[in-house]
């Protein structure tokens, strides 16, 4: 077994949040770790040195001298990397992270991977905290940082993993998806959309790797889908597993029905085969709270859990930092970080809060940083996606140096779309004008959802700033 003959470790890339986090584990299991990255700062480079992890600042040959057991090269790393050609050279062994998450974590364990275009983090972090509730103990490994264990992965004794399937790429020398490399034997697909478009051309490579998912699951573990999702559906047809679907239709295994909203949350029914199962109430927004929710209800359920546990665990449940998380109340006006990015992200995300809080105006603020949303792929779709906002604000599109003009998502024309709706809508690549158009045409009670996947150059502090000098 690797993980009894290696004794020492170096992360190439070792400030990405799950080398740190890997890094980290690893060395309080006993490993030797070093590492080296580009960019050596906060939060990361605080939280390795806390750990007893001192990264390199720069990528350098001698950085592997003397040569590890084992080289973890990360997924932003590419060929001409000084210590990605010294691996090659000198026939180090090497390993992809997802290579060392399934070979120190997960085998021998019971691996529930958590996959789809939209709600992983979300489900990912739900689950584990059904099962830690449960007493089951989890380890797991989720793409965010659920508020109720204030870290992004466990290691536990515990007979379940649980993590965030992702579709992306898995380093330069593996171009599968990661979620191939995690033994999976329970399998959550919540939907399957085109994302990631600077690796997938088109949405049949994407339902390409997803058909590679089904087929790795055993036949006594389980596949649990998104029975809405047509595109899910057809794929889950090949599966060797038992599959279970769950959503609103009438054909699903799993239905929800009388989904109600509240200002404090959603309250939703199940239903197995048409007999009615448990009553739910979960602290968050919106239908695909409900559907990420009911994924959590088949898996709990398969693992034995009752219904009044999990509604604990529902009832307990913190969510996850920059998942609709409120950065702060100014004048009355309330400031949200969400993650959404993709268009049906977007929609569902406004969806919610709009129903939680009908009676309020829901402003959104749009940073279009991802590889996906720079493009105009969905250049007709988003107009749609903020049609529950009241106004919308489009910051700068992340890295334009890089892509043609012909690329380029057309803020102005969605702008302009978005004014004949009759909304409110400005774009801008600057913060400060965000800010200057928004604040004066607040009023209290208005919620500010910002979506980005970044920092949005801090625009969080400067909207609560200037909604706290506004004269009432």
């Amino acid at each position: 077994m690797i993980k009894n003959s290696v004794h020492s470790i170096h992360f190439i890339g070792i400030c990405g949040t799950a080398m740190a986090n890997v890094a980290v584990q690893l060395k309080k299991m006993g490993y030797r770790i070093t590492g080296s990255d580009e960019n050596v700062y906060p939060p990361m480079s605080t939280f390795l040195r806390e750990n007893g992890i001192s990264p390199a600042e720069g990528y350098r040959e001698s950085n592997l001298d003397p040569s590890p057991d084992l080289v973890v090269i990360g997924n932003a790393i590419s060929r001409g990397n000084p210590e990605a050609e010294y691996t090659l050279e000198k026939k180090l062994l090497y390993f992809s992270l997802p290579d060392v998450i399934r070979e120190f974590f997960i085998r021998g364990k019971q691996s529930i991977v958590v996959s789809g275009t939209h709600g992983k983090t979300t489900t990912t972090s739900l689950l584990s905290w059904v099962l830690e509730s449960a007493g089951l103990n989890p380890g797991f490994l989720i793409g965010g940082i659920p508020r109720n264990f204030n870290l992004g992965m466990k290691v536990s004794d515990g007979p379940q993993f649980v993590i965030e399937g992702d579709e992306y790429d898995t380093a330069f020398f593996d171009k599968r998806s990661k979620f191939l490399h995690y033994l999976p034997e329970i399998v959550i697909i919540n939907n399957i959309e085109f994302d990631h478009a600077d690796i997938f051309r088109s949405i049949d490579d994407i339902k390409l790797t997803f058909s590679r998912l089904i087929n790795l699951i055993p036949r006594n573990g389980l596949l649990a889908i998104n029975g809405d999702d047509l595109i899910v559906r057809e794929l889950a047809k090949k599966s060797f597993a038992p599959v279970e679907s769950f959503g609103f239709r009438s054909d699903v295994d799993w239905r929800i029905e009388n989904l109600k909203p509240s200002r404090e949350g959603i309250h939703f029914g199940i239903s197995k085969n048409s007999h009615t199962v448990a009553e739910f109430y979960l602290p968050l927004t919106g239908h695909h709270s409900a559907l990420n929710a009911a994924g959590v209800i088949v898996v709990a359920k398969r693992l034995g859990l009752s219904d009044e546990v999990i509604q604990k665990a529902f009832d307990a449940f913190l969510g996850v930092k920059r998942r609709l998380e409120i950065r702060g109340v100014s004048n009355g006006v309330t400031v949200y970080d969400d993650f959404a990015h993709h268009p049906t992200a977007i929609r569902e995300t406004l969806e919610g809060v709009v129903a939680r809080f009908p009676e309020e105006r829901v402003w959104a603020v749009f940073e279009p940083r991802t590889n996906t949303t720079r493009r105009n792929i969905f250049q007709k779709e988003f107009p749609l996606a903020f049609e529950k906002a009241y106004g919308v604000a489009i910051g700068k599109i992340n890295r334009p140096h890089l892509l043609r003009d012909e690329e380029k998502l057309d803020r102005e024309q969605i702008v302009a779309e978005l004014k004949k709706m009759g909304k409110p809508a400005m774009y801008t690549d600057s913060v400060e004008e965000i800010v200057a158009w928004l604040v004066p045409q607040t009023q209290p009670g208005d919620k500010i959802v910002v979506m980005s996947n970044g920092s949005f150059d801090g625009i969080y502090e400067k909207l609560i700033a200037a909604l706290g000098e506004k004269v009432k």
